[in-house]
C-alpha cells in the first residue's frame, strides 16, 4: 500500500500597511481610500495575512471604514480611533485619462498615528511592511510609522511605496525613508523628483541601479503607466511593455502592483515572473471604478 501524500500546508506571509486609511470621494460616490489601505486590501485578497496601522476619528464615518476593512477580511485591531480629529477625506476629480486630481485635506485622524505597544509587538513578527510619505507629513505620525518600521525583524521586506503628493514630501522625509527601506516603489511622475533630488542621470535603467546602489536596495519598481513597468531585483533588471486595457480609472493600481511586488519577492519569483502579475493585476485595477475592487480568482496569488 502506498504511503499517502503528504499534506502541503501553507504559511501566510503576514504584511503590515503603515499610513493613511481614509475615504476617497469620488464623482461616483465615497470609496474606501489611502495608498496603505489599499496595499492592505490587495494583499489580503493575494494571499496574505495583512494588516493595517493607521487612525481613524470617532466619527461616522470611522466607524464605517473599520465596519469596511473588517467585512474585506481584514483584522482592525490596530487601526486606532481619535477622540477629536476626524477622519481623513480626499476630494478626486477624474481628469484624461482617468488619472486622479486629489484635494487632501489637513489635520486629520491619520496624521496622529502612533506606535502603539500593540502594534510594535505586531511588527515584531511580521514579514514585509509597507509605508509611504503622505502620512509622514506630520511629526506624530512620521515618528510613530518611523518606529514602527525600525520595530521589524531584519530579514523584513521594508518597502517604501514613495507616493509622493503635492507638496506633502521633504528631502528629508525621502532619505529618511530610503535609509529604513530596503525596496522602493515610484512611478513616473516621482522618478523626475527624484532624479533631480539626488542628482541621477542616464536612462531610467542607470537611475534605478544608482538608488540602488546608493540605498542599499535589494529591489527598486518603477511603474509608467501605458508604457508599461521596470524592475530592478539584485541587479537583475526585468521590463514589461504593460496590458492594454480600457481604464476606468487609475486609482489603487500602483498599490495593487506593490502587493503583487510584495508577495512576489517573499515567494522567491524572477523578476519577470513578478512584474509581469504585478501589470497583470494593476490593469485590471485600471479597469474598474475605485482603488480595491475584488480580484477574480485567476489574477489571485495562489501557492505562496
Amino acid at each position: 500500500m502506498a504511503p499517502p501524500t503528504p499534506r502541503v500546508i501553507m504559511i501566510k506571509p503576514k504584511i503590515v500597511a503603515l499610513g493613511e486609511v481614509l475615504w476617497d470621494l469620488l464623482p461616483e460616490g465615497r470609496m474606501l481610500g489611502g495608498a496603505p489601505a489599499n496595499f492592505a486590501v490587495h494583499a489580503h485578497a493575494l494571499g496574505a495575512e495583512a494588516h493595517l496601522v493607521s487612525r481613524v476619528g470617532q466619527d461616522a464615518l470611522g466607524s464605517e471604514i473599520i465596519e469596511t476593512l473588517a467585512a474585506k477580511g481584514l483584522p482592525v485591531d490596530d487601526v486606532q480611533v481619535d477622540p477629536a480629529a476626524p477622519t481623513g477625506t480626499v476630494s478626486v476629480e477624474l481628469g484624461a485619462g482617468g488619472l486622479p486630481q486629489y484635494v487632501i485635506h489637513e489635520r486629520v485622524a491619520w496624521d496622529a498615528i502612533a506606535a502603539t505597544p500593540g502594534a510594535l509587538a505586531m511588527m515584531a513578527g511580521a514579514d514585509a511592511v509597507c509605508f509611504g510619505s503622505l502620512a509622514q507629513r506630520s511629526l506624530v505620525s512620521r515618528g510613530g510609522i518611523r518606529a514602527l518600521v525600525g520595530a521589524t525583524p531584519e530579514r523584513a521586506l521594508r518597502i517604501f511605496d514613495i507616493n509622493l503628493r503635492q507638496h506633502y514630501f521633504s528631502t528629508e522625509i525621502v532619505v529618511a525613508s530610503l535609509g529604513l527601506a530596503n525596496v522602493l516603489k515610484l512611478n513616473e511622475t516621482e522618478m523626475p523628483v527624484l532624479a533631480a533630488m539626488f542628482d541621477l542621470d542616464g536612462d531610467l535603467p542607470r537611475q534605478l541601479e544608482a538608488l540602488a546602489a546608493r540605498f542599499g536596495l535589494r529591489a527598486v519598481a518603477l511603474t509608467l503607466g501605458a508604457r508599461g513597468s521596470m524592475l530592478l531585483v539584485d541587479g537583475v533588471l526585468s521590463e514589461h511593455p504593460g496590458v492594454k486595457v480600457e481604464v476606468r480609472d487609475t486609482i489603487g493600481a500602483g498599490d495593487a502592483f506593490t502587493a503583487v511586488l510584495c508577495l512576489g519577492l517573499l515567494a522567491g519569483w524572477p523578476p519577470d515572473r513578478i512584474n509581469e502579475r504585478a501589470s497583470t493585476v494593476a490593469a485590471f485595477v485600471c479597469s474598474q471604478v475605485g482603488a480595491t475592487p475584488e480580484l477574480p480568482g485567476e489574477l489571485r496569488v495562489i501557492g505562496l
